[in-house]
């Protein structure tokens, strides 16, 4: 056993063992973590509300032939204005798609409760993107 291998501490493994062990174990560490996620901006919440109401109206109005308005089209347009990561793009189209969801799971007909949740849904639609605009547009 070399004078080195004794002043490193473990007997009869190389120094030259013990550092690519060490790199390896590290570069392990590191492989194992989870992936940085990227920072929402402020109005990410927001935002996500809105792409579920949007999904929401888009099931209603049809439903109670209460207008034209493509909200998926509409949808689209905004998350391509936003101009979204992978993710927040996903989470996007989840509100919505949740919005549209929640809505079709109980609503086969227009009934009064359909377009009472039409008209609030309407008018939160207006107050979310007022609200957008006003405290994070540029």
């Amino acid at each position: 056993m070399s004078e080195a291998d004794r002043s490193a501490g473990t007997p009869g493994i190389d120094v030259d063992i013990q550092l690519k062990f060490r790199i390896l174990a590290a570069v392990l560490m590191l492989s194992a973590m989870p992936p940085a996620w990227a920072i929402d901006p402020l109005y990410q919440p927001q935002m996500e509300r809105l792409a579920e109401i949007m999904g929401s109206l888009y099931f209603l109005q049809p439903l109670c032939e209460a207008g034209t308005t493509d909200w998926r089209g509409q949808i689209d347009d905004l998350i391509n204005l936003d101009d979204p990561d992978e993710d927040r793009r996903q989470r996007l189209a989840g509100a919505f798609n949740g919005g549209y969801t929640a809505f079709a799971r109980f609503h086969r007909a227009c009934t009064p409760a359909a377009k009472e949740a039409l008209t609030r849904l309407l008018a939160e639609a207006e107050r979310v993107a007022r609200d957008i605009h006003t405290r994070f547009a540029e």
